[in-house]
C-alpha cells in the first residue's frame, strides 16, 4: 500500500487532532500536530522576551529555533531546542501568542519549511489550517473538518477542563471567535477549504463514524 500524506484542515474544535491521531494509529502513521509548531514559536516569543507583534523578530524565532515532534499519536511530545515543551505550549498564554504569530507571514514561511522536512517519507497525517492548501498542495487525501460554533466550543472546554482550566463555555466561545477571525482574515494562508478536500461536518457524528467514513477515503486512494 503507498505510505500516503493525508491533510486534515478546519477550525479549531472541529476534531482534527482527535480524527488526525485515531488515523494515524490505525494506519501506522506519523502523526504531525502543525499547531504544536506553532505553539512552540509562540512559548519562545514569550519566553525570551519578543513582543508577538514584532513580526520580524518572531520570524526569526521561526527560522532559528529547532522543533521536534516525538512518540507516538497518543504521546506526542514536543521539543523545543532540546527542551521538552508538551505542557507549556497547552497554556492559555501560549495559546494566546500561538494565534497571533501564525498570521506573521514570515513565521508561516518558517513552519511549512519545518513541517514538510518532517513528513518528507510520506506516512503522515498532518492536522491544522493550511495543510492542503500550502503545505502539501499534493497531498494525496484532503480532509477539511468543521462543526457548529457551539459544539466546536463544548468540545474545546472539555479539553480545557481536563487539562485543569476552570474556564466557562461562553469564554471558551468566545476565544475560538477570536481565533476563527484571526484565521480566516489573515493575509497569509488563511483558513479555506482547498478545492479537492472532502469536505466533513463531524457536529453529529461520533469519532468512531468520521474515522470509518475518511479511511473509505484513504483506501479509494491507496
Amino acid at each position: 500500500m503507498n505510505r500516503l500524506v493525508i491533510a486534515i484542515d478546519g477550525p479549531s474544535g472541529s476534531g482534527k487532532s482527535s480524527i488526525g491521531k485515531a488515523l494515524a494509529r490505525r494506519l501506522g502513521y506519523l502523526y504531525i500536530d502543525s499547531g504544536a509548531v506553532y505553539r512552540a514559536v509562540g512559548l519562545k516569543a514569550l519566553n525570551t522576551g519578543v513582543s508577538v507583534e514584532d513580526s520580524a523578530a518572531v520570524g526569526r524565532i521561526a527560522r532559528d529555533a529547532t522543533i521536534n515532534l516525538k512518540g507516538d499519536p497518543d504521546h506526542l511530545r514536543v521539543f523545543l531546542d532540546g527542551q521538552d515543551v508538551t505542557a507549556e505550549i497547552r497554556l492559555p498564554e501560549a495559546s494566546r501568542a500561538s494565534s497571533v504569530v501564525a498570521t506573521i507571514p514570515e513565521v508561516r514561511r518558517a513552519v511549512v519549511d519545518k513541517l514538510r522536512e518532517m513528513s518528507l517519507e510520506g506516512g503522515v497525517v498532518m492536522d491544522g489550517r493550511d495543510i492542503g492548501t500550502k503545505v502539501f498542495p499534493q497531498a494525496q487525501v484532503k480532509l477539511f473538518l468543521d462543526a457548529t460554533l457551539d459544539v466546536r466550543a463544548r468540545r474545546r472546554c472539555e479539553e480545557e477542563r481536563e487539562r485543569g482550566r476552570d474556564v466557562s463555555v461562553e469564554t471558551v466561545k468566545a476565544e475560538l471567535e477570536e481565533r476563527d477571525r484571526r484565521d480566516t482574515g489573515r493575509l497569509a494562508t488563511p483558513l479555506v477549504k482547498a478545492a479537492d478536500a472532502v469536505l466533513l461536518d463531524t457536529s453529529e457524528l461520533s469519532l468512531d463514524v468520521v474515522i470509518e467514513r475518511v479511511l473509505e477515503i484513504v483506501n479509494s486512494r491507496s
